[in-house]
């Protein structure tokens, strides 16, 4: 030590005074260093040193306690302020994730018409969604997941340190992985993360509800999670799960409901009521479901119930389950609902933008929670199946593995004539067992083509009393074929033979094949002609032709085969057409010749309740004839039903009107049989085929005419979808007769009449001339203008002018008028429109 002391600031090197004699020195820290042997230090010493010992001893156990407790804290302590930095760094480097696409989805829903009764739905996957808005979801469904799910649910801030503590020392003693969460740690691992049981994704659940619980308000989650998680049969969100479990929306779910559906959730296949046994839901359900209820009972109590119910109610219901109903067996997809969905769905994806892009995407269609209100009727599906099912053979089946040769398919649609509107239709068979759906697939149209001829020829200047030739075996210029009729024999190869001269009446009622062809090549541009009335009238194109349609044209399908304008006998029907199109082209005839373009979607709303498109009735028509040659045409279709091959047609309570069409395939077998017709409010087209839809039906179905089971199928669904209608007339004939080329034809062999003064004389008729309304006779002022004399005096007051005669003026009788007196007929019982050629008239023209 230094002279006079220890310098400034230096410790003195014996604290407390000098050292005393025996005692150790001190180190440089003033510490005695410890005595070797007994209780002392060093490896012989107590442990318990280690704690520290007070100046008379080791320390006695309480204080020894203390002295731990303290350094408990301290690492305690220490943990924590580790821990906290760590979830500091935690909460600032996880952040929220972008949603799982999967949880977002929603189902697509379609309705019929009037947007109510479902047809089906679209999904991704196996998900069946369909989320709510806050505003939506009921509050006595909040109620329920919050006493079933997460009581502490309002107070929380997203994760319960208990429960987790909890998990964490269950999963350490038990090795398992799961463990309790809050509603918001579930609604984040559903949307947001993945459903692995690992620790590093439970750190994440709870830093991401910690955030989300920040930014977004309870009731916000509440519905997120109502949304998103799942309940079991394949439906995710209450909504799905409500109409899967009780066959009705979330709105209409009473208390009872609303706690089962909860209560279902912590175990949904295991509570699943159906697989429960026989315990009506299982004992397990029903206290899981009475848990909730009383969870229910307590949050009213708290006053923290955001829905109106009492403890008698809660009482009342804890008796029992609810009722659930059984659940459907049959697939989202089966029967006609498949191709229902199909052709939406295939709609959907033709629609465009004003600029010419896609308004639906795929995805969008399957996982975007569109609402789609159809035109489809839930009435005219049922019938169309049940007319089918009714009227074909029952020997004869739709599908056959072993033999699909023999498969016997009918295809049926009905369209509104007014509007085009797709009703309803038949596809044929369930669509789980094939995907063909025959009523948009189509088979040969045959004679079904024959309207359309007559309706081009009336346009080019034809009548309906110009006369063709009705005997078999006309010669086609320039070819080696020769056109038949039907009733071919050994004896009679090219068939039934109708007189040299019949009107396009008669060729109609008939189904006069050599009549048509005539008719046909005698057209300005032949064939052409008939293909482009009609492609107007509503039978899309041929792909290759597919230019020459309106710009805006649609159709199902959107197009025709082997449609060949250039096909010289195209009038008979070679070409593949869907019923869908074919009804849709005779409604055209029955509306007067403006074609309305067919349809089945008509409104869409996306999942904020925006209508995003709407079918707009203006911009899809088009004038496909004129008035004058629809009206003319429908007449002679009229009197098929009244006189004709479709007189089985005729018995329903509705004027009616339509052709029966036959078509023969490669091997000269009729290989499709048709009726097609309309009433002045539905148009319906009904198809038989076999097999590939080109098999051989002659000699394989008892009748396999057009006049058979397809008119009489016809007849059922149109007898059944139109008795309740109000009555309608037709239009009357316009009775065309315009300047016809003079050659590829004869004239018409009848003499038009004089107009004639009529007391009943309709506007059509007195439009085309052929009547002249009698005037009411005008009052006149008697010649001394003095209206003052006495009635009954002579030259005084108004007299009226003598009325000019009513007597008609002699005309030719009516049979002369129609062609069809029955003055010397044809030898084979046709009288053939007063064709006879023993008459000077008949020979001269």
């Amino acid at each position: 030590m230094p002279p006079g002391g220890p310098r400034p600031g230096q410790r003195p090197p014996y604290p407390g005074g000098p050292r005393r004699p025996g005692e150790p020195p001190v180190d440089r820290l003033g510490q005695r260093p410890a005595r070797r042997g007994g209780n002392g230090g060093g490896r012989g010493g107590d442990p318990m040193a280690a704690f520290g010992t007070d100046d008379d001893g080791p320390l006695d156990k309480k204080a020894l306690a203390i002295r731990i407790g303290k350094i408990a804290a301290i690492f305690a302590l220490v943990m924590a302020l580790i821990g906290s930095a760590a979830v500091i760094i935690s909460y600032n480097a996880i952040s929220i994730p972008s949603a799982n696409e999967a949880f977002q989805a929603e189902s697509s829903f379609v309705y019929y018409a009037g947007g109510k009764k479902e047809v089906g739905r679209f999904q991704a996957g196996d998900q069946n969604r369909d989320a709510l808005s806050q505003e939506e979801m009921p509050a006595l469904i909040k109620d329920a997941a919050v006493a079933a799910e997460d009581r502490s649910f309002y107070e929380n801030n997203g994760i319960d340190l208990k429960g987790i503590a909890r998990t964490l020392f269950t999963n350490a003693t038990t090795g398992s992985q799961g463990g309790a969460s809050t509603i918001t740690q579930q609604y984040v691992k559903n949307l947001y993360l993945s459903q692995e049981r690992t620790y590093s994704r439970k750190v994440k659940e709870a830093v991401i509800s910690l955030k989300i619980s920040r930014q977004q308000s309870k009731d916000k989650i509440l519905t997120g999670y109502l949304n998103t998680v799942y309940f079991g049969r394949g439906a995710y969100g209450v909504q799905a799960a409500a109409k899967t479990y009780f066959r009705k929306p979330a709105e209409k779910l009473d208390i009872k409901e609303a706690a089962a559906l909860t209560a279902i959730l912590n175990n949904p296949n295991g509570f699943d009521p159906e697989k429960a046994g026989a315990d009506s839901g299982g004992t397990e359900l029903l206290g899981r479901y009475q848990y909730v209820l009383n969870g229910m009972a307590k949050l009213k109590a708290q006053g923290k119930a955001l829905s109106d119910y009492d403890e008698a109610t809660i009482a009342k219901a804890k008796e029992a389950l609810p009722k659930f109903p059984k659940p459907k067996a049959a697939s989202r997809l089966g029967g006609q609902k498949g191709h229902a969905l199909t052709l939406v769905k295939n709609e959907l994806k033709s629609l465009k933008n004003e600029n010419g892009e896609p308004l639906f995407t795929e995805e969008e269609i399957d996982s975007k929670g569109l609402k789609v209100t159809t035109t489809l009727s839930a009435k005219a599906m049922k019938t169309a199946e049940n007319a089918v099912r009714d009227v074909r053979p029952k020997d004869k089946k739709a599908v056959s593995a072993k033999h699909p040769e023999d498969e016997l398919h009918v295809g049926a649609a009905t369209v509104d004539v007014k509007t085009g509107a797709l009703k309803g239709f038949y596809g044929g068979q369930d669509y789980l067992e094939s995907q063909i759906n025959w009523a948009a697939s189509g088979g040969m149209a045959g004679s079904t083509m024959k309207p359309f001829t007559l309706a081009a020829a009336l346009e080019a200047g034809y009548s309906l009393k110009d006369t063709w030739t009705g005997e078999g075996g006309l010669e086609i210029p320039g070819t080696d074929r020769v056109v038949r009729n039907s009733g071919q024999t050994d004896a009679d190869p090219t068939g039934h033979g109708y007189g040299e001269h019949i009107t396009g009446i008669k060729a109609m009622e008939e189904s006069v094949n050599t009549s048509f062809v005539e008719m046909s090549t005698a057209l300005p541009n032949g064939s052409e002609d008939v293909y482009d009335m009609a492609v107007k009238a509503g039978l899309p194109p041929d792909e290759q032709h597919a230019e020459e349609a309106p710009a805006d044209y649609r159709s199902i399908p959107a197009y025709s085969t082997d449609f060949d304008p250039k096909n010289y006998l195209l009038t008979l029907g070679r070409q593949a057409i869907s019923p869908i199109n074919m009804a849709n082209a005779y409604a055209t005839i029955a509306n007067g010749g403006v074609r309305n373009t067919v349809h089945i979607v008509s409104k869409v709303v996306d999942a904020k309740g925006e209508v995003v498109y709407e079918w707009n009735q203006r911009d899809n028509e088009e004038r496909a004839m004129s008035e004058d040659a629809a009206d003319d045409t429908s007449y002679a279709l009229q009197q098929v039903v009244k006189n004709g091959t479709g007189r089985t047609a005729g018995v329903i309570n509705q004027p009616a009107a339509g052709k029966t069409g036959t078509a023969t395939n490669a091997d000269d077998d009729v290989s499709s049989a048709w009726f097609a017709g309309y009433t002045p409010q539905l148009s319906t087209a009904v198809m038989y085929v076999r097999g590939k839809g080109s098999g051989k039906l002659d000699g394989w179905l008892d009748s396999y005419f057009g006049a058979g089971y397809p008119a009489e199928t016809w007849a059922k669904i149109m007898g059944t979808l139109t008795d309740d209608l109000e009555l309608e007339e037709f239009p009357e004939p316009a009775w065309m007769d315009g300047e016809a080329p003079e050659d590829g034809h004869e004239p018409s062999l009848t003499q038009k009449p004089d107009p004639t003064p009529s007391e009943d004389c309709s506007k059509k008729d007195e439009r085309k001339g052929l009547c002249i309304p009698i005037e009411e006779p005008e009052e006149t002022e008697s010649p001394s203008g003095d209206s003052s004399a006495s009635p009954g005096e002579p030259g005084e007051g108004t007299t009226p002018d003598e009325p000019e005669s009513t007597d008609p003026v002699p005309t030719e009788t009516a049979c002369d008028w129609f062609g069809d007196c029955e003055t010397t007929p044809p030898g084979d019982g046709n009288n053939g429109g007063g064709n006879d050629p023993a008459t000077e008239e008949g020979a001269t023209r």
